[in-house]
């Protein structure tokens, strides 16, 4: 399983492209044999249009690749970003409980990782199947709340 940073956007001013998220992602499939790859937005600079633009090709010329979203997000805009990636056909979600930890080169505070139990509400609304064992989840949120403020 491999990682790619900033696959939706690089906010340092280095080339980027969706065809170059494809041609690294193609390279490490056919060359290197990686068969999960997590494309990552660290900074929260993704939009649905750039993370459609780069899952839909990725996702039809490497079929048997599995691919996964790796995610930040603020409060706002969570739900546009994970339903992007859903709908362009990833299937493989990172996330955190209350979406703690994130990048501190992030624009702002209140970006940080997608919020597990968002995605797990998101996914419950939509009848779509999860993994997500929710009774062991429950009891993890209601952990969590003892150690992280709200």
């Amino acid at each position: 399983m491999v990682y790619i940073s900033m696959a939706f956007g690089n906010p340092y001013g280095d080339p980027w492209s969706s065809e170059l998220a494809v041609f690294w992602s193609t390279k490490l499939v056919k060359e290197f044999g990686v068969s999960i790859i997590a494309l990552s937005d660290t900074i929260g600079s993704s939009n649905p249009s750039s993370i459609a633009e780069v899952f839909e090709p990725l996702i039809k010329s490497l079929p048997d690749t599995e691919f996964g979203a790796h995610l930040h997000t603020n409060p706002a805009n969570w739900q546009e970003k994970l339903n992007a990636a859903f709908l362009a056909g990833c299937r493989r979600f990172d996330g955190a409980i209350k979406g703690f930890g994130g990048c501190p080169m992030a624009a702002d505070e209140l970006t940080g990782n997608m919020p597990t139990e968002k995605m797990i509400a998101y996914f419950n609304k939509n009848k779509i199947v999860h993994s997500c064992n929710e009774v062991a989840f429950k009891n993890a949120m209601v952990e969590s709340s003892k150690i992280f403020e709200n």
